[in-house]
């Protein structure tokens, strides 16, 4: 046996498939760590977005529908999400791809030249203005701006936008010409527009205008199917720019991370894969490594999981349960994935080793070597539901086919 069939690959694909390596070595306790190298291979992409979540399957369809057209549209998701990866993907891969992307964040607009800053000026329109300025519209011209966090753009401000938005005109600050502009018009906000509205906060035929067109881009505590691969995306990037050569994940921190609610969304996740990268002594980030997470009201959980702290302590996994520090065992891991696959299915075996992504007879040693009665499968957890997505992994990795059994993808 090879030293990587001692370790469980983290498995992609839209659909679960188990790496080859996997089905060729028999269950072994030793077990804790998830090998890097193939764990991007079946996953989807789009201009330097990665997952496997239907929900960016989704985002990647809407994209591929309103790429060819130039009507103003709205990205709306949370701070980190991605939002600007979209518009640029929409970019790209548009009739305007040739020309310049051009991103004005509205949260630091100069109040007292905010539409200088949007439509530009000419020479003497005000004190200090000393020569011509294009502004961001005419600088975007025959490409995309995008208007990021359009929702703090001040109210006086809206009216003037929404008839460049509906006319592509636009008047400089001390003009009496008015320019033809040819864009693609794109903004974003984490804010509730809609809310907004109602409160006198944003114009509503504004609101209207730009959200006739919109994609919803959930936040990543919504699709952690993509946390795995958008891991290896990080951890992969961070190793060609530190000169490390990170290539293992251990179990115990997969769990931390799937458990984590990500507030800071994919942005977040980025910073904690590069902090681990840099702090991992070896091939495989750790518990140890993990220093950086936030905690739910955004505040960093430093040190959290140092060192000294006992959960961290390079211990194999236990048989059974969790640890006396509550951390989670590989056995806990894959009853779980049992006890979801059949909640699932409504207790139909079969679909359920489908689901799972091993044989019937494998499933059947899977409950019994489990404890897991047949007649009395509990309903899911939140929990389970929640990180069915370890589970299935870990209960796949840690069961073989018997020799000469037919692999089960």
């Amino acid at each position: 046996m090879n030293a990587d069939q001692n370790f469980i690959p983290i498995i992609n694909g839209a659909a679960p498939r188990v790496h080859p390596q996997v089905l060729n070595h028999r269950e072994d306790p030793t077990i804790d760590r998830i090998s890097l190298p193939h764990l991007t291979i079946g996953s989807l992409s789009m201009e330097g977005m990665v997952g496997r979540s239907q929900q960016l399957q989704e985002v990647f369809a809407a994209i591929e529908r309103l790429k060819p057209y130039r009507s103003p549209l709205l990205i709306v998701g949370e701070t980190g999400a991605g939002k600007e990866l979209v518009a640029h993907a929409l970019h790209i891969r548009g009739p305007y791809s040739k020309g310049p992307f051009v991103v004005f964040n509205c949260c630091n607009i100069v109040h007292a030249l905010a539409e200088s800053q949007l439509f530009g000026h000419v020479k003497g329109a005000f004190t200090d203005a000393s020569q011509d300025a294009q502004g961001c519209f005419r600088a975007a011209n025959g490409g995309t701006l995008v208007l990021d966090e359009i929702g703090d753009l001040p109210l006086n401000l809206q009216g003037k936008l929404l008839r460049a938005v509906e006319t592509f005109e636009i008047q400089p600050v001390g003009s009496a010409h008015h320019h033809r502009v040819d864009l693609r018009l794109v903004a974003s906000t984490n804010r509730d527009l809609g809310a907004m509205v109602k409160a006198g906060q944003f114009r509503a035929d504004l609101y209207y205008r730009m959200n006739a067109t919109a994609i919803r881009l959930a936040p990543l505590r919504e699709r952690t199917a993509d946390i795995e691969v958008l891991l290896a995306h990080f951890i992969k990037h961070y190793n060609r720019i530190l000169g490390k050569r990170v290539e293992y994940l251990s179990l115990r921190a997969l769990a931390i991370l799937l458990r984590h609610s990500w507030p800071g969304n994919v942005r977040e996740l980025a910073h904690v894969a590069e902090n681990a990268v840099l702090l991992a002594t070896d091939e495989c980030i750790d518990i140890k490594d993990l220093t950086n997470l936030s905690t739910e009201d955004g505040r960093e959980r430093s040190g959290a999981f140092s060192a000294s702290s006992s959960i961290v302590q390079a211990q194999p996994l236990a048989e059974g349960g969790t640890s006396q520090h509550g951390a989670t065992t590989l056995k806990s891991i894959v009853k779980d994935a049992l006890l979801d696959a059949l909640q699932k299915t409504g207790g139909n075996r079969r679909r359920a080793a489908q689901t799972l992504g091993v044989s019937r007879s494998t499933f059947y040693r899977m409950l019994a070597r489990h404890g897991v009665r047949l007649e009395a499968a509990p309903a899911a957890s939140p929990a389970h539901a929640r990180h069915h997505t370890e589970a299935e992994a870990a209960a796949r990795a840690c069961e073989a086919p018997q020799p000469g059994a037919p692999a089960a993808y």
